[in-house]
């Protein structure tokens, strides 16, 4: 029996030419339809939220729409979980619909953070679009010549296009705030653009504390809300959520008045400032490049050094690895592990880590619990160069001392890292969060509020002093007489 064979099908150039065509007048058909749907809404944010986007905005959120719609620069200071990032992603893509061929910048402390919001942007045009045409992950295009890219902390990229809207992400948490602000105004002035600044509070001596304070930016429209305001109905903040903040806050009123009140907040106490925090962020402009994060999965090389705080069940488990690069530091990789923590998968995944990246120079671990012990378990696993610290007043001084030195001479940087497991916070936050005092004997105390965690600052403080060879502590004994 003959095997059946399909004919093969000819479209002739005309035919071809044909459907091309059809398929054009469709998509043209489509666009005019979504721009006289746009047209309709133009008046309506929130029809415009509803229809086109598929949120209904708080009134908060119309707020924000209306001081957009009447100032050229805007400053936005709104608690965290209130819905900032996403409402204004929707804003600049409502502008960048009605405004053809415009040219909308994302800037922030990082190009990962702008590349979040890109994200965002980028499903809410797909919803619009009905596509995934001209969506990709730093820029969305729109089919009317209208741009959104995200750029990186950089003031001589900005400089150089000239924008008709820029989103300043985070602003209080950028590093070289000043000469970002003059790359902005100079690439604004040729297009009468605007800016909106958008942040929780941070540090007093920054720019995004003037634009919300000084009279010398009383021309900015100014929004401010506590956690108060977007409480369900009005808001998307849940009573359970709240409780459950203020718990992870602890006795840290001065986090809770920052990140749920947002107003600023200093404590005197803390180790380190956080202007200093913002200021060791890595950049372009501080340290060369945009730091990123290294991917634990892949393999990598280079003069790696880290640290390990060990828990289990009251505080956090936190390797912390960073990467020696012409006598600088650079932070390359944070795992915290979930609770209860099982030694035996810390070590695992250190093991795996080592093997994948080529080994530690050295690892000094916390073993004031443990004793010698974990460190011979370590050994047995296969994990090499592992040095056992032991918590003491003096040797803590040492360490923190070492991680700010290093902190203040431009020779440790880290990426602006940010989670939601196993607990909610921030490596800005978490740097800020140990206490200090000076105790009668002369020695410097060290602590952390009730509810918070040190674990993070510790185990960054284990990995740059790795970096440094250990000395013996001073043995101090009574001689009788």
């Amino acid at each position: 029996m003959r095997g059946w064979r399909r004919k093969a099908r000819t479209l002739r150039i005309d035919q071809a030419k044909a459907k091309v065509e059809h398929i054009e007048a469709i998509a043209g058909a489509h666009e005019v339809e979504q721009q006289r749907q746009v047209g309709l809404l133009q008046h309506s944010f929130g029809e415009f939220c509803e229809r086109v986007f598929g949120f209904k905005p708080y009134a908060y959120q119309l707020d924000l729409e209306a001081k957009f719609e009447q100032y050229q620069f805007n400053a936005v200071r709104w608690p965290r979980q209130t819905g900032k990032s996403f409402i204004v992603s929707g804003l600049v893509l409502k502008y960048a619909i009605e405004h053809p061929n415009s040219y909308i910048a994302i800037v922030g402390p990082s190009w990962r953070q702008t590349k979040l919001n890109v994200r965002r942007i980028g499903g809410f045009a797909r919803r619009y679009l009905g596509c995934d045409r001209g969506i990709q992950k730093t820029r969305v295009s729109l089919p009317n010549g209208s741009v959104i890219e995200a750029f990186p902390n950089n003031p001589d990229t900005i400089r150089g296009p000239s924008f008709h809207v820029i989103w300043w992400e985070e602003c209080n948490f950028t590093a070289n705030d000043e000469d970002l602000y003059d790359a902005i105004l100079f690439t604004l002035g040729t297009t009468n653009g605007r800016l909106i600044a958008t942040s929780t509070p941070w540090n007093t001596d920054s720019l995004f504390w003037k634009m919300c304070n000084h009279k010398d930016f009383s021309d900015f429209g100014r929004t401010h809300i506590s956690w108060q305001q977007a409480l369900e109905p009005n808001g998307p903040l849940k009573p359970a959520i709240i409780e459950k903040i203020k718990r992870q806050f602890g006795d840290d009123p001065a986090r809770w008045r920052r990140e749920m009140e947002a107003e600023w907040a200093e404590d005197e106490d803390v180790w380190l400032p956080q202007s200093l925090i913002v200021a060791c962020v890595g950049t372009v402009k501080n340290c060369g490049f945009d730091l990123q994060e290294f991917n634990p999965e892949e393999a990598c090389e280079g003069e790696f050094f880290a640290g390990l705080d060990l828990a289990q069940t009251r505080d956090y488990c936190v390797l912390a690895v960073v990467e020696r690069l012409n006598d600088r530091l650079f932070l390359r990789h944070l795992k915290i592990f979930s609770q209860p923590t099982l030694y035996a998968q810390v070590l695992g995944y250190l093991k795996a880590l080592q093997d994948r990246w080529g080994g530690f120079q050295k690892i000094r671990v916390d073993f004031t619990r443990e004793g010698p012990s974990i460190i011979a378990d370590m050994e047995n696993a296969g994990i090499e160069n592992a040095e056992g610290v032991n918590f003491s007043v003096p040797r803590k001084s040492e360490m923190a001392s070492l991680l700010k030195q290093r902190m203040m001479n431009k020779q440790f940087f880290y990426p602006l890292l940010s989670w939601e497991r196993p607990y909610r916070g921030d490596i800005c936050t978490e740097l800020n969060v140990e206490r200090y005092e000076l105790r009668k004997d002369g020695a410097i105390g060290f602590s952390h509020p009730n509810g918070t965690h040190d674990d993070v600052f510790w185990s960054v403080a284990l990995a740059v002093f790795a970096t440094v060879q250990m000395e013996p502590e001073p043995f101090l004994a009574v001689v009788p007489r």
